[in-house]
């Protein structure tokens, strides 16, 4: 396999979130399954403190993210900078409502209950008194979505978020929710987190992109590295110690077919001096829509390799190239 390389440091690009005066980083940094989690709080403040000195302004975490441990790193982060006069409002930190949070039945799902007590528990955990982005981490069929909307609204006019937005919602749930919000003056949701990769290209397919577009939303993504596969990492089989032994999230991808694309996707990279991972990133830059890539790592190694994909300039070959390896 051609041996990926590390980027040079570059800029890094800031990008408008949808039809909003928000800018966040083209390369944003999250939690799930690292960061308070498989990686300790000291471990993970150092890799958002890298990410930062990068240029990344935008941090993504969630309640559920390690059961409230990637929220706390936050509060950590936040403390370790306060320290150096570092201000809070240079960073758009995002959480996340919907998955239980413990055995009883309010706590879950995004009813008024459970939003209101949610935002406040989840502040509480990050050290701050408000967050720039609350997502609804899932869809609600158990609650109406008015009563969904009407909540969030409640929280941007009471100063707790700023906006507000969606993960893994349909085309028609986005177009449903904008209605409703123009219908009653309320805040319209201004991001949708899908996931998306070149392993994983519903978005393209299923309206959801499209949706956004039209509505003024940004795309911020996540597992845009089809949870590492798209680094190299497994082309010679699944390391030990690694995610790929222990977790369905990568099972998924790991077919000869897409170690194959992988692997001529590292031959692709290596002729233009970029790591593997760092040009799956650019070509997702590069899509219609698209505002961020929410980059997960274990080490500073890792974060290091991705850093600058932004910046890498895709030609039409090279764009070719990608798109006919990965053709779906």
């Amino acid at each position: 396999m051609p041996r990926a390389l590390s980027n040079p440091p570059v800029a890094m690009q800031y990008r408008q979130l949808g039809r909003s005066g928000l800018r966040v980083s083209a390369l944003s940094i999250g939690g799930w399954l690292t960061l308070g989690g498989s990686v300790d709080r000291d471990g993970s403040v150092r890799i958002l403190g890298a990410a930062l000195e990068a240029g990344v302004n935008f941090v993504d975490m969630a309640d559920v993210y390690a059961r409230g441990e990637a929220e706390r790193v936050v509060d950590a982060l936040l403390r370790e900078r306060a320290h150096r006069g570092q201000r809070r409002a240079h960073l758009v930190l995002s959480t996340k409502v919907f998955w239980p949070m413990s055995d009883d039945p309010n706590d879950r799902g995004l009813s008024r209950k459970h939003i209101h007590e949610s935002i406040d528990a989840s502040l509480r955990r990050m050290g701050t008194d408000y967050v720039d982005l609350y997502f609804c981490h899932r869809f609600d069929p158990q609650t109406p979505l008015e009563e969904t909307v009407r909540a969030m609204d409640d929280l941007v006019r009471a100063g707790k978020v700023l906006y507000w937005g969606t993960s893994c919602w349909t085309a028609d749930q986005l177009h449903a929710a904008h209605a409703i919000c123009d219908a009653g003056g309320y805040h319209r949701p201004t991001v949708e987190q899908p996931q998306y990769s070149l392993l994983h290209r519903d978005i393209e397919h299923d309206g959801v992109r499209d949706a956004a577009v039209a509505l003024g939303m940004g795309l911020v993504l996540w597992s845009p590295l089809a949870q590492g596969v798209l680094t190299g990492k497994y082309d010679a089989g699944i390391p030990a110690g690694s995610r790929g032994e222990s977790t369905h999230w990568v099972s998924g991808y790991l077919s000869d077919r897409n170690i194959e694309r992988v692997r001529q996707l590292g031959a692709l990279a290596a002729e233009r001096g970029v790591a593997t991972s760092a040009l799956a990133l650019a070509w997702l830059l590069h899509q219609p829509g698209v505002t961020s890539a929410i980059m997960g790592a274990t080490t500073t190694e890792q974060l290091a390799q991705n850093l600058g994909a932004d910046a890498i300039a895709l030609d039409d070959a090279t764009t070719a190239a990608i798109s006919a390896l990965f053709a779906p």
